[in-house]
């Protein structure tokens, strides 16, 4: 008995202590998993559309190249952007037709056109324009007050066409507009000058354009890096830029802001 009496004492003191169980919430840990989402390459548009989306390859409003030198004194001419890079530009003139869906398909998309406007039509409901600088980060540029042929016009006319213009843009926007384009692409010498002295920084003009919802080239049968696009405010707004967007998309090429290639600042 005695025996058993001390074995049992050692059993006893030889016990493992009891283990403390971790109460429910401090067992049930959760492990946070990181998630990877990827970026959409289309979203749905207005009146069933599908809109292509394009990614910024770089952060957009910091400049990319400069405005080319002058090499007589007057601002320069660009038709098109030397680039290595697959990107082209859209360029949306005139504003004739204020399209209800022109803003969301410039917001859905993630492009950035460059506008070229006239007075006359901005003058009609300039809050339509202001929008696209607010909420599309769209800037805006010159187009001429009246949309006048300036070709072969006296100088006092076309810096007045000019000159007034992008007084009138200024005002509405709180930009002074740093590009100029003529209307129907005419311009001479006098335009040249007359635009340099309104303080423009270069002339724009275009590669291709888009027109009832088909994609125009002025060589070769594809858009390519560099080039500058033309459509306008139109009531085929919608088919002439889906028809832009999904040509970049087809052939591998992005939409980036003219001004950042056209910049008065070294990049």
């Amino acid at each position: 008995m005695a025996v058993a009496a001390a074995l049992a004492v050692v059993t006893v003191a030889c016990a493992p202590e009891p283990v403390a169980r971790p109460t429910t919430s401090a067992a049930t840990a959760t492990t946070a998993t990181a998630t990877t989402t990827t970026p959409p390459t289309a979203v749905p548009g207005p009146g069933g559309t599908t809109v292509p989306v394009f990614q910024h390859p770089y952060e957009y409003g910091t400049p990319q190249a400069k405005v080319p030198a002058s090499q007589d004194g007057l601002l320069p001419v660009v038709r098109r952007i030397q680039t290595d890079k697959p990107y082209v530009f859209i360029t949306i003139d005139d504003g004739a037709v204020r399209h209800p869906a022109a803003l969301e398909l410039m917001k859905k998309s993630g492009t950035r056109p460059s506008l070229f406007l006239n007075t006359k039509h901005v003058v009609e409901q300039p809050a339509f324009f202001k929008a696209f600088q607010d909420d599309a980060k769209a800037a805006v540029h010159s187009h001429t007050a009246n949309h006048p042929n300036l070709m072969g016009k006296g100088y006092a006319f076309q810096k007045q066409e000019i000159c007034g213009n992008a007084d009138y843009l200024q005002q509405q926007t709180g930009v002074r507009p740093t590009l100029f384009r003529p209307p129907f692409g005419n311009h001479d010498a006098t335009t040249r000058k007359a635009a340099t002295d309104c303080g423009f920084k270069a002339l724009v003009m275009w590669t291709a354009a888009v027109n009832d919802g088909v994609v125009q080239f002025q060589a070769g049968a594809k858009l390519v890096p560099g080039d500058i696009v033309l459509m306008h405010f139109r009531h085929t707004f919608v088919e002439d830029f889906l028809a832009f967007l999904e040509h970049c998309k087809a052939h591998g090429l992005t939409p980036v802001p003219l001004e950042d290639f056209l910049s008065t600042t070294q990049p």
